[in-house]
């Protein structure tokens, strides 16, 4: 586990929010100069590519928001607990429908690394549900710092009209996404935690930046297998899980999706 570290003017200050962003420092970086990330950066996304990006989120935010849900009334929960404002869950889900149609849950195609991030989320949501908060602020004020920059990428780069299609970038219920973070950041700073807890904490935020390397790494592994063995039925991935109408969709955008994820989560 990275400890906090010192800052430019000296040592990290006692809040929680700068301690996550210190011991998180190095995983930013990693995620940050990552080949795919500068790509969508540049524009480079396809809708192919942003439809696969939509299935990851989805999974990702069903799992995180049901827990939190489920742990609202919890005394590390509760401060930070915004459904109203933050909830991503029903936008995915419309914007998944607009893509896919009325049937897109059959549709959703995932990695298995990102399976595992939801399988974290809901163990901690069960056993430990105060590392939920690493969880959410990592995810939830970079959606509203980064996930801004990247909603208008995309939109300009898939030559999108309107906001259709586009609704996980828009945060209707929060009229001024600084002020908000800092109120975020308050209510979190204001969770009362012993010195241990303080430690998972650190911990569980850089986890949830290595779960998302993980699923790049996964990515890399499964989109070398279908595109050397296309026709085989055995390996980590084989093409015949896919529907056959998204083999190409899977194979070209399962990682600019992590990317994507990865860079709003940078913009803490």
């Amino acid at each position: 586990m990275k400890s906090a570290r010192k800052n430019d003017t000296g040592e990290v200050g006692s809040d929680l929010s700068e301690q996550i962003k210190a011991a998180t420092k190095d995983n930013h970086v990693r995620a940050e100069n990552t080949q795919l990330m500068l790509s969508y950066q540049k524009g480079q996304i396809t809708l192919p590519q942003y439809k696969v990006l939509l299935c990851s989120l989805y999974e990702i935010y069903k799992a995180l928001e049901e827990e939190l849900d489920r742990n609202s009334s919890h005394p590390a929960v509760a401060p930070i607990y915004f459904p109203q404002e933050l909830a991503r869950v029903e936008s995915l889900e419309r914007d998944l429908e607009h893509f896919f149609g009325s049937d897109w849950r059959k549709r959703v195609i995932v990695p298995a690394a990102t399976h595992r991030y939801e399988q974290r989320l809901r163990e901690i949501g069960r056993e430990n549900p105060a590392l939920l908060v690493a969880h959410a602020y990592t995810r939830y004020l970079g959606d509203l710092s980064g996930g801004q920059v990247l909603g208008k990428i995309t939109q300009k780069s898939l030559g999108l009209s309107n906001k259709e299609g586009l609704l996980f970038f828009s945060f209707p219920g929060v009229t001024s996404p600084n002020r908000f973070k800092q109120l975020y950041r308050s209510r979190m700073n204001s969770i009362e935690l012993t010195e241990k807890e303080r430690a998972e904490m650190l911990e569980e935020a850089v986890s949830a930046f290595e779960f998302n390397i993980q699923v790049f790494d996964d990515l890399q592994k499964m989109l070398s297998v279908t595109i050397a063995t296309p026709d085989q039925s055995h390996g980590s991935f084989p093409t015949a899980m896919l529907p056959s109408s998204h083999i190409m969709q899977f194979t070209v955008g399962l990682c600019v999706a992590l990317a994507t994820i990865g860079m709003g989560m940078y913009a803490l």
